[in-house]
């Protein structure tokens, strides 16, 4: 090993991997140090095992619009390194790629490891070192271009430069518990409160919790705190045995976790959006008289899957086996509203261990975007999930980790 590396990258995941193969590929003496055993514990689990590595979206605005208001910094990092580089990147290394339901991209073979393998030759091939079972404990910074890196065994590293790559808290056990963003607190930087993101949400009724496994599609939910709507969207949505979870809770589950953090937050479920109040009612009149001497409840049966028939009855507390043609103006209207309006209350979620990513990080203001430095430490950079920035469900968390792993790696000096 040399005296002193040009860089040392810390986390071999996906921020940190593709930080140290572009380094490598530029002649840098580089050392990544990961705390695992293995490089790329938690791009083996994302997708479900499949790696939704980007978003095909080539529109740059529309793409950085879906990470809300700190979308802004990502703007010259995606305009230098976007979607389809990322995409040409691992065809140009022997993955077929596919494009999916609202451009989620992944690898034909459906298999993350074979993300990782590309990966982890692209470091081979480029003579990146990489150091496993390295536990940091302190980054300690020295006279100019001299930052050491001490570990839990007592062995230390010198470097030029140093690029925190650790992640956030979300998943755990994969090594992502936090420690860049104490790093970073150490070296003075600010660090915006973290909180699990794209994470299931628990409910409070009874009822929710007694059909694990429903999914509904095309479902619309909005979350209101204080009366006043804090977040909404129509897709995709699967009940648990401990409330709500799927595409579309994923994507609103960190503004839910916000308002909790002061109260009370309400949700509705509209089961058919697509229809206003009284063409709803006209919908279900039309059942009416299909099923006029029917049962109540297997009426409902041609509504709605199985599963929701009982709890629908219990909640609007109409007699499912009263006949159809008995069933009152009011009890209909009631049931109209319910369809469109059926009420949850949020308590919690499931925590880092269940949530995809983390919502907060190192402050974006003490970050330059360009090059992923420090504003506070000269040659101290940070990419990835460790930053101040998040976006939906569908590739757009990886896709940040490629693009700011890109600007460091192209950024750094030696």
């Amino acid at each position: 090993m040399p005296d002193i590396f040009d860089a040392i990258v810390v986390g071999a995941g996906p921020s940190g991997l593709m930080t140290a193969g572009i380094l490598g590929g530029r002649g840098a003496s580089v050392l990544v140090l990961e705390k695992n055993n293995e490089a790329g514990k938690k791009i083996l689990m994302t997708g479900r095992g499949r790696c939704n590595i980007t978003q095909a979206e080539s529109d740059i605005h529309k793409l950085i619009k879906a990470y809300g208001v700190n979308g802004r910094f990502l703007f010259s990092c995606f305009t230098r390194y976007s979607p389809q580089d990322v995409m040409h990147f691992f065809e140009g290394r022997g993955i077929t790629l596919k494009v999916e339901d609202k451009g989620r991209v992944f690898p034909v073979s459906d298999h993350a490891r074979d993300v990782v393998s590309v990966l982890k030759q692209c470091l081979h091939d480029n003579h990146v070192q990489v150091l496993y079972n390295a536990i940091v404990q302190h980054i300690t910074t020295g006279s100019e271009n001299s930052i050491t890196v001490h570990l839990k065994d007592k062995r230390t590293y010198t470097t030029k430069n140093i690029v925190i790559a650790t992640g956030g808290m979300s998943y755990p056990a994969t090594g992502s518990t936090g420690d860049g963003l104490a790093f970073a607190r150490e070296l003075g930087h600010t660090i915006v409160s973290p909180i699990p993101a794209l994470v299931p949400i628990k409910i409070r009724e009874s009822w929710a919790k007694q059909m694990p496994g429903l999914s509904l599609k095309n479902v619309e939910l909005i979350a209101l705190y204080g009366g006043k709507k804090i977040a909404g969207g129509i897709g995709e949505m699967l009940f648990t045995h401990t409330g709500i979870s799927g595409p579309l809770v994923l994507d609103m589950s960190k503004y839910i976790i916000s308002a909790l953090r002061n109260g009370e937050v309400s949700l509705r479920l509209n089961l058919m959006p697509d229809l206003s109040p009284a063409q709803m009612d006209d919908y279900i009149q039309k059942n009416f008289k299909k099923y006029t001497n029917k049962q109540f409840k297997n009426m409902l049966l041609d509504l709605l899957p199985r599963m929701l028939v009982s709890i629908i009855i219990a909640v609007s507390g109409i007699d499912g086996d009263k006949p159809v043609h008995s069933v009152t103006r009011a009890e209909r209207l009631l049931l109209q509203k319910l369809l469109q309006h059926i009420p949850m209350t949020a308590i919690g979620d499931l925590g880092y261990h269940a949530a995809i990513v983390t919502s907060g990080g190192v402050s974006l203001k003490e970050v330059d975007p360009k090059t992923m430095q420090s504003k506070i430490h000269d040659h101290l950079y940070f990419v990835g999930e460790v930053l101040d920035i998040d976006g939906p469900t569908g590739g757009y968390n990886l896709q940040v980790a490629w693009s700011t792993g890109s600007a460091a790696g192209t950024a750094i000096k030696w």
